[in-house]
């Protein structure tokens, strides 16, 4: 029997990597601010609003906290229910924060006019990005994938780079601000459900499998007394159910959105299939007597 114990939190580390890169995005979203802003504006651009500044500012928490001690060390060191728990934050809360946070001109300055252009433009599309991500997540499930990543921190950073970067396309019809890549509100909810249908299968690997799946989490001392099978299948529900429950709230949110403005914009016809013309003002032909 293993016994919870104090010892078993990973100790504090000084994640200096992660540090400077918060410092590097936030030094970048000050210079985008101060700089890059006012050019922009004076070339007719419209400004940066309060809310992407503030969607901006809670894109750099979730990252920080993702990332550094203790959600970082418990999910490399203790419990594949935080690893996921992870994954979760950096694939599903952080590309559509940070993409709420960045206006249309300084994406297409991100993306310049190049070949960077052209490979995101030819991924960032349902179809294509959906797939990709589906195979990038099966993969980063992969036992062999799994264990090593835990022992080799530069092939842990790699899978999470890769992973992101591959949500980063998903989300970027459904929520970025580039209009020639937007989809339609339907459109945008098939992906989103789609989306949460992907991880559903090795979800169900980790919540029915009795055997250990992940042997690098297979390891004392254990944390908060959970089992090697209780954190795998945790850490399936986290998939399954989490996971779920978030991105059906952002269909539901689509969806009603969707519906108002349809509302709206059909209360203009009144209940016919043209619009009704607007009454013109009688006109005086010319050289009629007064």
């Amino acid at each position: 029997m293993v016994l919870a114990s104090t010892s078993a939190m990973p100790p504090w580390v000084a994640h200096v990597e992660v540090w400077l890169l918060v410092a590097a995005i936030v030094g970048y979203g000050i210079y985008v601010a101060r700089v890059i802003q006012p050019a922009a504006v004076a070339a007719g651009a419209p400004p940066l609003t309060r809310r992407q500044v503030t969607w901006f500012w809670v894109g750099v928490v979730v990252f920080w906290v993702s990332t550094d001690w203790p959600i970082h060390d418990i999910a490399e060191e203790r419990l594949y229910l935080v690893h996921m728990l992870q994954h979760v934050l950096l694939t599903l809360v952080l590309p559509p924060v940070m993409l709420l946070a960045t206006p249309e001109w300084l994406m297409r300055l991100i993306l310049g006019q190049g070949r960077f252009k052209r490979v995101v433009y030819w991924w960032a599309r349902p179809a294509p990005a959906l797939l990709l991500n589906a195979g990038l997540v099966a993969l980063s499930h992969a036992a062999v994938v799994v264990n090593t990543s835990i022992s080799n921190g530069w092939l842990h950073y790699g899978v999470h780079v890769v992973l992101v970067a591959s949500f980063f396309l998903v989300w970027i019809p459904i929520c970025g601000s580039l209009r020639d890549l937007q989809v339609t509100p339907p459109v945008k909810m098939l992906m989103l459900f789609l989306l949460s249908i992907i991880p559903t299968i090795p979800a169900a690997f980790l919540t029915t499998a009795e055997a250990v799946l992940y042997q690098g989490y297979n390891r004392d001392p254990r944390l908060w007394g959970l089992t090697v099978v209780n954190d795998q299948q945790l850490s399936g529900i986290v998939m399954k159910i989490i996971a779920g429950f978030y991105l059906w709230g952002i269909i539901a949110m689509i969806f009603f959105q969707w519906s108002l403005r349809d509302r709206n914009h059909t209360s203009r016809y009144r209940g016919k299939l043209v619009e009704r013309p607007e009454p013109q003002p009688e006109t005086v032909p010319s050289g009629s007597a007064d």
